[in-house]
């Protein structure tokens, strides 16, 4: 009897349907961000949570539409504002889930400085930035990661300006997590989002996106069937740095100190000498070197490059609040006025 009282107690089990809404999803056919929203959906049944516990903040863009299509709490804002909005919800709502939706153009161009200090503060929160190096939504300005020399509507003569690569700020501003995953692999990104919640801080997750209108094929060499093998380096902590069709390519650390292309087998390499990713070592240098890899010279990283435990912001405010508390001379009303400090009211 006590049995079957349990099992009728019991939380249903959610599953990625329970997180779909009846909105009807409106991104072009082909788009990257259908296997993004696949994978969250996948990933917030996975964790078990109340839905009623999620709250989706984006701002403004096509990925920014993501609140629409969630069957949760969220908050379509402005350009570049949903750092400081999610920090915010974050904040007054330190049991809330939060996930922010990001376009490359929504957080590194008007959302900059809100990005930087959201990571610098370490607030308790998952950042997708959804990286297709071009504006969408306003049909296809380049954008803080477009590539130099591209041709676009702002820049017919191709772009003059470097671009962004979203790891470096993330890094500089002291980021604890730092993942990298792509929009074809939605598994990997499932994997991915899971490891960013049970992270406590800031945890970005950098997703290139395809954008099959304005920028199509912007990661073509890494996604390419015949190729990709060859050009994605799938992170896992604790295992050597191997990658290739054949699984026989590695990196090693070259006497400049930069990382080295090795094949095992050539030169007396042996697998024993390919490096093991440490994605909890404190220093920072490692994990800079694997963001910023590019192909065709290097694999691409993707998977959890960084991931170091650190105190978010929410646990050292509420620690904080305790101390003043608990230090405090003036603890009630009474305490106040039976302080003896004069004062009055006009």
């Amino acid at each position: 009897m006590a049995d079957s009282l349990l099992k009728q107690q019991a939380p249903e089990k959610l599953t990625p349907k329970d997180f779909k809404s009846d909105q009807e999803v409106r991104w072009c056919p082909g788009c990257g961000d259908h296997g993004v929203l696949n994978s969250v959906q996948k990933a917030m049944a996975a964790l078990e949570i109340p839905k009623e516990k999620f709250a989706v903040i984006s701002g403004i863009g096509c990925s920014s539409r993501f609140p629409y299509y969630m069957n949760t709490y969220g908050f379509h804002s402005i350009h570049g504002r949903a750092a400081a909005i999610a920090s915010g919800v974050k904040s007054a709502n330190p049991d809330l889930e939060i996930l922010q939706i990001s376009g490359d153009g929504d957080a590194l161009a008007i959302g900059g400085n809100h990005f930087i200090h959201a990571i610098r503060r370490n607030i308790d929160m998952t950042i997708l930035l959804f990286n297709n190096e071009i504006y969408g939504l306003t049909k296809g300005q380049y954008s803080p990661t477009s590539k130099q020399g591209m041709i676009t509507k702002t820049s017919p003569y191709g772009t003059i300006e470097q671009p962004f690569h979203p790891a470096e700020l993330a890094l500089g501003a002291q980021s604890k997590y730092y993942a990298r995953s792509i929009d074809t692999n939605i598994k990997l990104t499932t994997e991915i989002l899971l490891s960013a919640s049970k992270h406590k801080g800031t945890s970005i997750v950098e997703i290139l996106q395809n954008c099959v209108i304005y920028n199509d094929g912007a990661h073509s060499l890494i996604t390419n069937k015949e190729k990709k093998d060859d050009y994605q380096l799938v992170l896992k902590h604790g295992e050597r740095m191997i990658f290739g069709k054949q699984r026989n390519k590695g990196l090693v650390m070259g006497g400049n100190g930069k990382l080295v292309v090795v094949t095992i087998g050539e030169h007396g390499i042996t697998e024993q000498d390919i490096l093991i990713h440490d994605a909890h070592t404190p220093d920072p240098h490692m994990h800079w070197l694997l963001s910023n890899m590019a192909a065709p010279e290097y694999p691409v990283a993707l998977g959890v490059i960084r991931d170091v435990a650190a105190l978010s912001y929410e646990e050292k405010l509420v620690q904080q609040i305790k101390d003043v508390q608990a230090n405090a001379t003036i603890k009630c009303m009474d305490d106040l006025l039976n302080s003896g400090d004069t004062w009055e009211v006009e």
